[in-house]
């Protein structure tokens, strides 16, 4: 039986492999916030970025693990004064620059 700590291990590997298709077209992404669920195989996690159409953003998804879903569950519009010391540090999703020209805008 797995550890509470590696089924948390395990999940955020899926969820990275799940995610990064998706949030690398807003990258530069931080990783804000994240909680295991383990009795529900989820984790729930908050992403900051730079979104085309709204600026930034603290968007909240729920990666269920044992399904391999991703789900949105919303978003908190920033100011950008709020997002400077967040910029100074390393990102969940690198990026050399910001540049969501070419995003989807979902």
């Amino acid at each position: 039986m797995q550890s509470p700590e590696q089924k948390t291990q395990i999940m955020r590997e899926k969820r990275d492999a799940k995610v990064r298709d998706h949030l690398s077209q807003y990258a530069p992404v931080w990783l804000v916030d994240e909680v295991a669920i383990l009795d529900e195989d989820a984790l729930q996690f908050n992403v900051v970025f730079y979104h085309p159409n709204y600026k930034w953003v603290n968007r909240r998804y729920r990666y269920d693990s044992f399904n391999d879903v991703l789900y949105h569950k919303g978003q908190v519009l920033l100011d950008e004064a709020d997002t400077v010391d967040l910029q100074n540090q390393e990102p969940y999703l690198y990026a050399p620059v910001i540049n969501t020209v070419n995003s989807y805008g979902g």
